[in-house]
């Protein structure tokens, strides 16, 4: 089984300590990203699974071998880095067979296996090629099958279409997930873009400041973010989120205005509350005078993606955020005035602690 297990895993430099006690659990074949913010420690994570980060404290395992003390090249793991790291003078066969070379494969093996993976990649027309030569694109797949031709137990990502642009990035997340798909190898992959991370994942672990906010799926963590900090990071745009005070037990006010909220036992008896009420950008209905029961919003913007668009408005003097169709029909969104939710659909969090209050289950 080619498992990874994180146990209370730390990483100090000196007396800062950067990693606190992480706890994960990468099961065979499952493709898990870790997505945060800079500086959170995702890539330092993974780093130490590598075995190019010294382990502070905790276990680390691989196919139920403690890795803690195991050199780099002796852990069967593979790394895609962001920049690539090609050898400039060496055509793309000789930088996917290098560490077959090092390692003193056989030369008839190490032509089989390279025009193999040329052949999974795309990249059997450009073997003679040098890296200078090759789109930004084209030098990824070249690292990527650096890594696949050596046929590891676990594959690392460590933000590898950040030097993309962007058709080219989404071009390569369709290409990583159809590989993955193809290989089966267990894959850690990083990066700071949710939408990578929601596109890619079978489970996502969102990290800040060295710590797991929250590990699920990733419709699991759009629907039913654990706290603000992850219900504000996922997501494009990001759940909204607005200061409200428990007028009743499912009924809240902010600025003179009300709003239904679930039925939820943590709320019974809690008249004066501060709550943080957690909306979807895609759960709402844009309204113009005509519906009854609604909140009032002041739109600034609409910004038109086509089939969609993105009504920019204000509520409670912050910014408030609709998902909408159109079907290309602009003229619905002029005289909007509101906006109308499911209550079921908004999620509630504690003011003070940001964490959701329990009894909110949202299906995918």
């Amino acid at each position: 089984m080619s498992g990874v297990s994180l146990e209370g895993i730390v990483k100090a430099y000196g007396a800062v300590q950067v990693v606190h006690g992480v706890d994960l659990e990468v099961q065979e074949k499952e493709f898990v990203v870790l997505v945060g913010p800079s500086g959170c420690g995702k890539s330092t994570t993974l780093r130490m699974i590598a075995g190019l980060e010294e382990i502070s404290g905790g276990d680390l395992t691989i196919d139920g071998r403690v890795m803690n003390r195991v050199a780099p090249k002796d852990r069967d793991v593979a790394m895609v880095f962001q920049n690539y790291a090609l050898y400039p003078h060496l055509n793309v066969a000789e930088n996917i067979a290098f560490g077959l070379r090092i390692r003193k494969t056989p030369k008839d093996q190490i032509d089989s296996q390279v025009k193999e993976v040329a052949g999974i990649l795309g990249l059997t027309d450009y073997l003679e090629r040098r890296p200078a030569d090759l789109s930004g694109g084209q030098r990824q797949r070249v690292a990527m099958g650096r890594a696949i031709v050596r046929n590891p137990k676990v594959f690392l990502f460590d933000e590898p279409l950040s030097n993309l642009d962007a058709k080219l990035r989404t071009q390569m997340r369709a290409e990583i997930k159809r590989l993955h798909k193809r290989l089966g190898v267990t894959s850690i992959y990083v990066t700071h873009d949710q939408v990578e991370a929601m596109t890619l994942a079978d489970r996502i672990v969102v990290m800040n400041d060295g710590r797991i906010e929250q590990i699920g799926t990733p419709m699991d963590l759009f629907l039913n973010p654990a706290n603000t900090f992850v219900a504000a990071f996922l997501g494009a745009p990001p759940m909204n989120l607005v200061n409200a005070t428990m007028i009743g037990d499912n009924l809240a006010e902010f600025n003179g205005q009300t709003i239904e909220l679930p039925d939820l036992a943590d709320l019974k008896g809690s008249v004066g509350r501060a709550v943080t009420l957690g909306i979807r950008p895609e759960f709402v209905e844009v309204a113009d005078a005509s519906v009854a029961n609604q909140v009032k919003i002041d739109v600034d913007l609409i910004e038109t993606l086509g089939s969609e668009a993105l009504v920019h408005a204000s509520l409670s003097d912050k910014p408030f955020v609709i998902r909408t169709e159109t079907l290309g029909k602009l003229d619905l969104l002029d005289n909007v005035t509101g906006f109308t939710i499911n209550p079921k659909l908004i999620r509630v969090f504690d003011a003070e602690t940001g964490v959701a209050l329990p009894g909110q289950v949202h299906e995918q």
